[in-house]
């Protein structure tokens, strides 16, 4: 077994503070205090050192941590092949992943592997991307979902293993009525003076909508601020604004809506990848998890793609 102190460190480095990185793993901060402190002891080295309100590894941590991400691997590669023989598995499943993927991803993937693990407890977490990975890290989750932005461990980090999933267009949303309602497809620009509706400044969703409107020219006058997507929809229908919806979001069916497809070079994006911890990916309940996963997210571009040539068939708009 791995010294559980080497992945209190981990984490304690990962969030910056003893206290966080307690509320993360479900201690109290005297008691992780204690953990760094024997295994400090047992090594005879210093693992922290003040930086203002936070801490940082010394030295010898910092090594210490470079050579655990290995051992870490390895270890996980040993149980993966321990319980890949007949009967074994790992007993539970724990997925994670933003609000779409928790509804249009995980539910198919955790019904799969139940089926095949009956005796196996699964379990879905909803949960924003960043959260995704200090669970992960933590050990409290074993598979995640996430959309890629700037503020996630990049893909050749090497405490986990990563993989793209699928593209999640967006889409316009606008009132039935509205002046673009009708049309076969929309650029950015066109709706460079509409009121927006948009999630709350700092969230992934408003960083990636501003960032397109910036690439298209402008910045969106955001009337409203919304966390769900029926919020946002309910605004819109009310005539509110406008907004952006990916296709994953699965927006109840309202004739005071209408859903026109973006196209143009400004045309956002969202990139959704798996991610487990390095040298799982072989443990036969996430092995399973990473395939279903992969089959559900190529039947929805599928279905996608073919509701988009719907739409810019010609005769509409």
């Amino acid at each position: 077994m791995i010294d559980p102190r080497l992945r209190a460190l981990a984490v304690v480095a990962e969030r910056g503070t003893v206290t966080a990185a307690a509320q993360q793993l479900g201690y109290t901060p005297s008691a992780l205090s204690h953990q760094l402190r024997t295994l400090a002891r047992d090594l005879d080295v210093r693992l922290l050192e003040p930086d203002g309100r936070r801490v940082r590894l010394t030295g010898e941590a910092a090594v210490l941590l470079s050579r655990v991400d290995d051992l870490f691997a390895h270890w996980e590669r040993i149980r993966a092949e321990v319980q890949s023989g007949p009967g074994g598995g790992l007993g539970r499943l724990r997925l994670a992943g933003f609000s779409t993927a928790a509804t249009a991803l995980l539910p198919a993937a955790a019904a799969r592997v139940q089926e095949a693990f009956p005796r196996s407890v699964v379990r879905i977490v909803e949960a924003d991307p960043e959260v995704c990975f200090e669970m992960l890290l933590a050990e409290q989750v074993d598979l995640a979902v996430v959309v890629t932005t700037d503020l996630l461990p990049p893909t050749n980090d090497p405490r986990f293993e990563q993989q793209p999933l699928m593209e999640d267009s967006l889409d316009l949303l606008v009132r039935s009525d509205h002046r673009l309602a009708a049309r076969s497809w929309v650029s950015l620009t066109e709706v460079a003076r509409e009121r927006w509706i948009m999630d709350r400044p700092g969230r992934p969703y408003h960083h990636m909508v501003s960032t397109a409107c910036a690439a298209a020219g402008f910045t969106p006058d955001q009337a409203h601020e919304i966390v769900e997507w029926e919020t946002g929809a309910a605004l819109v229908a009310a005539g509110f604004g406008v907004m952006l919806v990916p296709r994953l979001a699965r927006v109840a069916h309202d004739e005071r809506l209408s859903r026109v497809p973006l196209r143009g070079s400004a045309t956002p994006v969202r990139h959704v990848r798996t991610s487990v911890r390095r040298g799982t990916a072989d443990r036969p309940e996430i092995a399973l998890a990473l395939t279903e996963l992969q089959r559900v997210a190529s039947e929805i571009s599928e279905a996608s793609a073919e509701g988009m040539d719907e739409v810019l068939s010609p005769g509409r708009g």
